[in-house]
């Protein structure tokens, strides 16, 4: 780590990140690992010494856009449920799941050259999203939204399935549909009549 990378950034450094990150998202999903870096300074809006002095290499920018996405997956959950019902909350999580599912997709083989060259961009990952499932989890079984004999790893489980087989973005209608599929299924019981 650089002594420039512990300190934290200005105002607007951060923001030309963060429009970084969000471009390279878009444009990696779009284009793949043929994605130009060109293209993605020019759609955050920044030079591309900006965009080289944040990330100096391809590997650089994928491995952080892909953390940058898992964060936040991490970090809407406390605002999906400040703002509606908790099942709500977890229906509108797993679009956002498979969001970055669509994402990490057009990020798959730069990630996969990164991994093979020693780093793990995953380090992690799996944690944080199963941490975000388990707050939602645990907010819909309180409110006697859902079951409470499914656990957040068996409803990763089942995101990740969806995603290896509808992540694409001419996919996402059999997505959607899946994703409510496996949201129905974790209906409390009925009582019997």
């Amino acid at each position: 780590m650089t002594p420039d990378a512990a300190r934290p950034l200005r105002a607007d450094a951060q923001r030309n990140r963060d429009k970084i990150l969000a471009a390279a998202v878009r444009v990696f999903t779009e284009e793949g690992l043929d994605a130009h870096l060109e293209r993605i300074a020019r759609e955050a809006g920044v030079g591309t010494a900006t965009l080289y002095r944040n990330f100096p290499t391809r590997e650089a920018l994928v491995e952080a856009a892909y953390r940058n996405e898992v964060a936040q997956l991490r970090d809407v959950v406390p605002g999906l449920l400040a703002a509606q019902p908790p099942y709500e909350a977890l229906r509108a999580w797993t679009r956002l799941f498979m969001d970055y599912a669509t994402a990490k997709l057009g990020m798959a083989d730069a990630l996969r050259a990164i991994a093979a060259s020693g780093s793990n961009p995953y380090a992690h990952s799996h944690d944080m999203i199963q941490s975000a499932i388990a707050a939602l989890m645990d907010a819909c079984a309180d409110a006697g939204a859902i079951r409470t004999d499914i656990s957040a790893t068996d409803l990763f489980a089942a995101l990740a399935g969806i995603a290896l087989t509808s992540a694409k973005p001419e996919q996402r209608e059999q997505a959607e549909r899946l994703l409510d599929l496996t949201l129905d299924g974790l209906a409390p019981p009925r009582s019997p009549r």
